[in-house]
């Protein structure tokens, strides 16, 4: 009988997944690029009116659309610098757990684009989704990388989370998106974590 091979550390599994990461991590990049090709277009051609929001019982493609656009510049960077780090941070777990995510957030978007009045847009779904999913993760799998990723995502990222709540969500900003959002990456987590 042969002796079961060693498991690899957390520092071996981190290497292995950020060399994992290589090609994968222009895949966000490309996504942004379409969002700021996107508003680029509207200011500089349509003066900011141009959107592609999800409207209330509207067209089903504003659902698909919505992450797209934005209301400004501001916006945009905002989700930007937040849709960066954690993409690349579910990235490093694997591209069918970055497109999970993706489903859950356009899957749990239906209803509010059904049952909701008022119409949202911008990666700030997908940016909570992400986050959800990050948080999540670490505390279903319970296994040294997983849990770090969900802590480190906690700390940097636990911030945002009060805005998740109606009363805590400025004004003219979609709690019901993000919480939407959220809601997708947490169903995403439970679909495909491994035990």
């Amino acid at each position: 009988m042969s002796d079961p091979l060693p498991q690899p550390s957390l520092p071996q599994r981190l290497d292995r997944s950020l060399a994992r990461l290589g090609v994968k991590a222009m895949v966000p990049i490309l996504i942004l690029a379409i969002a700021w090709g996107q508003e680029l277009l509207d200011q500089l051609v349509f003066g900011g009116r141009w959107n592609l929001p999800m409207l209330p019982r509207g067209s089903f493609l504003g659902v698909l659309t919505a992450p797209f656009s934005h209301s400004g510049f501001g916006h945009l960077l905002a989700n930007s610098m937040l849709f960066l780090p954690l993409s690349w941070l579910v990235l490093l777990r694997g591209r069918c757990d970055y497109l999970a995510v993706w489903i859950g957030v356009y899957v749990c978007a239906i209803p509010v684009w059904l049952f909701w009045p008022v119409g949202s847009h911008g990666l700030s779904g997908v940016v909570y989704g992400l986050l959800g999913y990050l948080l999540l993760i670490g505390w279903l799998e319970k296994r040294p990388f997983s849990l770090l990723l969900s802590l480190v995502c906690l700390v940097s990222y636990g911030a945002v989370l009060p805005s998740l709540i109606p009363l805590f969500s400025p004004a003219g900003v979609s709690w019901i998106g993000h919480l939407s959002g959220f809601l997708g990456g947490v169903l995403a987590a439970f679909a495909v974590y491994r035990e």
